[in-house]
């Protein structure tokens, strides 16, 4: 996204610095001092994760964009992620990108991490996250059950545990054990794809109500096979096989990240664990798969996760299973996708005052940006000067252009 104009016609020094553009002179700003009053600096220390090394705590958070035609990224798709590094973003994870499952996704304008063209332009839109200095984790990403708006075909051909999209909600076909087996496989080859063409690491998408969710989640899951169970635990199973293949198919120091959620798109109040002790069962499996990040995907960061605890997901994820952790949800936003303000909101000021707390008190190591990166490709670089003040806010217009950004 560009600047507006000065009254001079010039954009400033300042400007042109947030942006990325001025790389040769940092000033005093970018080193953690800030505007705002506040000293953002701990946001800006480097991770380290198994082979790689993150240059801060900020990461894209994955957002589907249809606009890569045919499923390949092309040069457009390669400079909207490369402009978010130059923003000062540390860590790209991509949109959701088919695995090499015909049934996988539908949309044609969702990028594919297989075939020819489209891993040729994955190599471009890599090549040009490492040269701005950022890292790269493509989310790998089965649909299931759980079409897009735009998407134009027959749900009978999509699969999931059991057909339901809802509860009593029978509208596509439970999976064969066969096609459960192929898109566990399908998750393994895009991993060491990913592997191949030089990623950082890889994120697989296990929430929001998609494929890997609809194991879990008992309204979903009525199998009563190895695919299936009475409990969460034994839910679990082909997550865990997908994550022991993504592993098997990399290195052990290849970063895993796996997103999950509570809440489905399907029901905002659904919940996978009622208690602490229930998330333990439920994701100590998972690490010992292999998983080094849990990125835990809230609608809002602030919200406790249970009674009698400020902690959100990330924080008892972290504080249960030792892995190192990812928090997401309304960073700077005040308001909903589609709907108006959000209760509980604060200024961008005070809801990055609020997440540096939880941060410093060790809830989570990351934290995503999704919705007000699309706005301000600039947003990282603004928060560590702190001018946060500056933030360009977020409107449906920019999902909905026909450009990306």
């Amino acid at each position: 996204m560009e600047h507006e104009d000065r009254n001079d016609g010039v954009a400033s020094y300042r400007d042109k610095m947030l942006q990325g553009i001025d790389t040769d002179r940092h000033d005093a700003s970018l080193k953690g001092q800030s505007a705002s009053g506040v000293d953002f600096a701990p946001f800006f220390e480097p991770l380290t994760i198994g082979s790689t090394t993150l240059p801060n705590r900020i990461a894209m958070a994955p957002m589907t964009r249809n606009m890569s035609p045919g499923g390949v990224p092309d040069d457009k798709v390669a400079a909207y992620y490369r402009r978010r590094v130059e923003g000062g973003t540390g860590l790209v994870v991509t949109e959701g990108t088919y695995v090499p499952d015909p049934q996988a996704g539908f949309s044609p304008n969702v990028p594919r991490f297989y075939g020819q063209e489209a891993l040729a332009g994955w190599s471009k839109v890599i090549d040009g996250v490492h040269a701005a200095g950022g890292c790269i984790w493509p989310q790998l990403w089965h649909v299931g059950l759980m079409p897009l708006p735009t998407d134009d075909f027959d749900v009978m051909d999509a699969i999931s545990p059991s057909g339901l999209l809802r509860r009593d909600e029978q509208i596509g076909r439970a999976a064969q054990g066969e096609e459960i087996e192929r898109a566990i496989h399908a998750f393994g080859e895009a991993a060491a794809t990913a592997y191949r063409l030089g990623c950082d690491g890889i994120q697989i998408h296990g929430a929001h109500g998609y494929f890997i969710d609809q194991f879990f989640w008992d309204v979903t899951n009525l199998r009563s096979d190895d695919y299936g169970g009475d409990d969460l635990v034994t839910r679990s199973r082909t997550a865990i096989r997908i994550v022991e293949a993504c592993r098997a198919a990399t290195s052990p120091d290849f970063p895993i990240s796996f997103r999950l959620s509570q809440w489905k798109q399907q029901d905002f109040t659904a919940r996978l664990a009622e208690t602490p002790q229930e998330l333990e069962r439920f994701l100590q499996p998972l690490a010992d798969a292999g998983v080094d990040v849990f990125d835990c995907s809230t609608r809002r960061f602030w919200e406790p996760e249970f009674e009698g605890s400020d902690m959100n997901l990330a924080g008892w994820a972290k504080k249960l299973t030792g892995k190192l952790t990812s928090t997401v949800g309304s960073i700077t936003l005040s308001n909903d996708l589609f709907s108006g303000y959000v209760e509980g909101a604060e200024t961008s000021t005070g809801n990055l005052v609020r997440l540096l707390e939880m941060f410093e008190r060790g809830d989570f190591d990351l934290f995503s940006v999704g919705r007000a990166a699309i706005a301000d490709p600039a947003w990282a670089n603004k928060v560590r000067s702190g001018y946060t003040d500056e933030l360009a806010p977020f409107d449906i217009k920019f999902l909905m252009a026909a450009e990306l950004n």
